[in-house]
């Protein structure tokens, strides 16, 4: 068996679901195991990595975004997987990303590879991610336009940040919200998950 290579990296991430705020898929007892508000799951997540290696093999300043449907409680699995790579990425990136984004290389994502039940496969795309403040945008052109922004409460920064256990970042997730415009178009799913729950959080991964 081939050993795993180290891998780390440090930067930022946001999603938007079809469930209601609070999505009950992170925020409820059972967690995963919650039937979303809707009964089905459609999310799209995205990713920025400001830094990051594995092995010697640097991935600093690339994109990712993943968009999955789940047709029930997100633990039961069966779940239909797209991915999109960052087009700008070598071989060499292009590999490291897809086995890490993948879970074949330990860390969040290894949790949710078993769930996948069906991988429409892996595709190298323009990616744009932004921040701006406290919302966060990406677009991959004719495929996916989404941004969200902050839920807000009482407290004068602006956010609601929650220690949810999230496997993404398990430390800490702000509470956010589909913008209008939101939208996703590609291999037989299509949604828009404008109003619908969201949130971001800056992410730091390794094996």
């Amino acid at each position: 068996m081939t050993a795993q290579k180290k891998w780390r990296l440090v930067g930022d991430y946001f999603e938007n679901c079809n469930c209601n705020i609070v999505c009950p898929c992170v925020f409820s007892a059972k967690a995963m195991a919650e039937q979303p508000t809707q009964g089905f799951c459609d999310i799209v997540m995205a990713f920025h990595i400001d830094s990051g290696s594995y092995g010697d093999v640097a991935l600093d300043g690339l994109n990712v975004a993943l968009a999955a449907h789940a047709p029930g409680p997100m633990a039961q699995g069966d779940w239909t997987l797209a991915v999109y790579l960052d087009e700008r990425a070598s071989d060499e990136q292009t590999a490291a990303i897809g086995a890490i984004f993948g879970g074949a290389e330990g860390g969040p994502m290894a949790a949710f590879a078993p769930l996948v039940g069906t991988h429409l496969g892996v595709k190298k795309a323009e990616i744009k991610y932004a921040i701006d403040g406290k919302s966060r945008s990406v677009e991959i052109p004719g495929v996916l336009a989404m941004a969200v922004d902050p839920l807000t409460g009482l407290h004068p920064s602006g956010e609601i940040w929650a220690t949810s256990g999230h496997p993404v970042a398990p430390e800490r997730i702000a509470l956010a919200v589909g913008r209008d415009g939101n939208s996703y178009v590609d291999g037989g799913m299509n949604w828009n998950n404008a109003g619908r729950n969201g949130h971001y959080a800056p992410i730091e991964w390794s094996n």
